[in-house]
């Protein structure tokens, strides 16, 4: 009994000892302000507005994404926003962060606490909630490109393959890298404009992406379904789809690769 006794004070020390330690160590919080945009259709009478929010960095993880969740899961759960992979490869968390259509997961927070971030749902679309743009009629248009192989012979799956060269296969890589986030088209002005009539760029890279693969037999089909004033010539090489898309892809470029064929072909 009495060692355990002496034993006391020790254990009182070391623990006091610990707790000074964490207390000198502990960093200083960096609350970050986030203002980002609101809009619920389902309550009476709310219009769009922006909300502030503080989100201490050191307890939060380095994307924007992550701040998002920390907000959602610890002081406002009505907040919504649409995410997934966490590693840029789905495209749901496309948003317009500090000015700039990207992906949330894999834009880092700005650490300069002194600045604000803004966050707003990708411009020019009608908004469902929040942060959530309605993507209908952006996969409409992708759909209208009939974006899958086709052959002028009947294919027996799984028969055989469709065999390329190593350089035919080349022609593809920057096209079938694209995850359909609708940055590059929530970017144009031309596609804000007349997004009825022109595809975007999203969905004309995907177009090429077809028109390029030498597998694929309906070239001249698919062209001449693109053949008006304003599925492809809306184009005006404003170039803010190559600059913005996040994934570092040319969707210019393959605008510009369609209208060469379609010069060549039709």
């Amino acid at each position: 009994m009495s060692s355990m006794a002496s034993l006391r004070p020790i254990t009182r020390l070391a623990a006091a000892l610990t707790r000074s330690t964490a207390t000198a160590t502990a960093p200083a919080p960096r609350e970050k302000t986030f203002q980002i945009y609101r809009w619920d259709p389902e309550a009476p009478g709310d219009k769009p507005h922006m909300d502030t929010f503080k989100v201490d960095l050191n307890k939060c993880g380095p994307m924007v994404l992550d701040a998002l969740l920390v907000i959602k899961n610890q002081q406002d759960p009505t907040l919504t926003f649409r995410r997934s992979c966490r590693e840029g490869i789905c495209g749901s968390c496309s948003m317009n962060i500090g000015g700039t259509n990207t992906l949330a997961c894999i834009s880092r927070i700005d650490p300069d606490v002194s600045r604000e971030t803004k966050i707003y749902p990708l411009p020019h679309m009608y908004v469902v909630k929040d942060l959530v743009p309605d993507m209908t009629h952006f996969f409409e248009q992708y759909a209208s490109v009939q974006p899958w192989l086709q052959r002028d012979e009947k294919i027996e799956y799984g028969a055989k393959q469709l065999q390329q060269s190593p350089k035919e296969r080349e022609i593809l890589d920057g096209l079938y890298e694209c995850i359909l986030c609708a940055c590059c088209s929530t970017s144009c002005p031309s596609y804000w404009w007349n997004s009825d009539k022109y595809l975007g760029p999203a969905v004309l890279l995907q177009s090429y992406r077809w028109l390029a693969d030498s597998r694929d037999h309906k070239t001249k089909e698919r062209l001449e379904k693109l053949a008006d004033p304003f599925s492809v010539y809306r184009c005006h090489t404003i170039m803010n789809c190559t600059k913005t898309c996040p994934k570092g892809l040319n969707p210019g470029k393959a605008i510009a690769e369609i209208k060469k064929l379609m010069a060549k072909h039709l």
